[in-house]
């Protein structure tokens, strides 16, 4: 959902590695197995000045350190997930036997496969020029629970609508009668359900129309 957000909009989209495959923070829980030094900084004088516990601070570098999200890239289920044969310098974030590209390479509703895919939609032939030079219209923007906007350009529209909440949530998207009838193009859950120009979006679901 995050992605099809970011992809979609003006400038430059890039992904982070293991972005494209979900990997997910890792929480250390020793000091130790830190290695950044403005992490290491801010445990040590925050400690030894009394104005924080230790036990405190390992709980905000569990939410803020870069560390987090600095782990080795995660290949395959082997050993150190592939990445190497000897030691890494940070750990192998412990669930890189359930998320790594081998895994997602061979199914085909994986997080790597739609990246492929918004990628794909982003370069076409048919939507570049839109994505590239079309302006943003925030949509929807007193509707809690929905993060959705427009890319437009004299002749093109495209409807970008993302639903964060926990709820199930209809919006209906004004367009005129000279528009063609809505598409979609892009759907990270596969069963939007698009009535004419009404559209009903599941908790966590994005969608692209054109």
């Amino acid at each position: 959902m995050l992605a099809t957000c970011l992809h979609m909009m003006q400038g430059t989209p890039y992904v982070y590695q293991g972005e494209e495959l979900g990997m997910t923070n890792v929480y250390f829980d020793k000091l130790e197995d830190y290695r950044d030094i403005e992490s290491l900084h801010y445990f040590t004088e925050l400690t030894e000045t009394g104005r924080l516990t230790p036990e405190y601070m390992m709980k905000c570098l569990m939410l803020r350190s870069r560390d987090n999200a600095r782990t080795p890239m995660q290949w395959d289920d082997s050993a150190q997930a592939g990445f190497t044969t000897g030691t890494p310098w940070l750990f192998v974030n412990p669930n890189y036997k359930e998320i790594n590209v081998k895994e997602q390479l061979g199914r085909e509703d994986s997080v790597w496969h739609y990246y492929q895919k918004l990628i794909a939609l982003r370069k076409s032939e048919d939507y570049k020029e839109v994505f590239t030079y079309g302006k943003v219209v925030p949509m929807f923007v007193e509707k809690n629970g929905i993060f959705a906007y427009a890319r437009k350009t004299e002749d093109q529209t495209v409807y970008i609508i993302t639903n964060y909440s926990r709820e199930d949530i209809t919006v209906d998207l004004l367009t005129t009668n000279e528009q063609p009838k809505l598409h979609v193009l892009l759907d990270n859950k596969n069963d939007v359900c698009l009535n004419g120009n009404r559209i009903r979006l599941s908790s966590g679901q994005a969608v692209i129309l054109g």
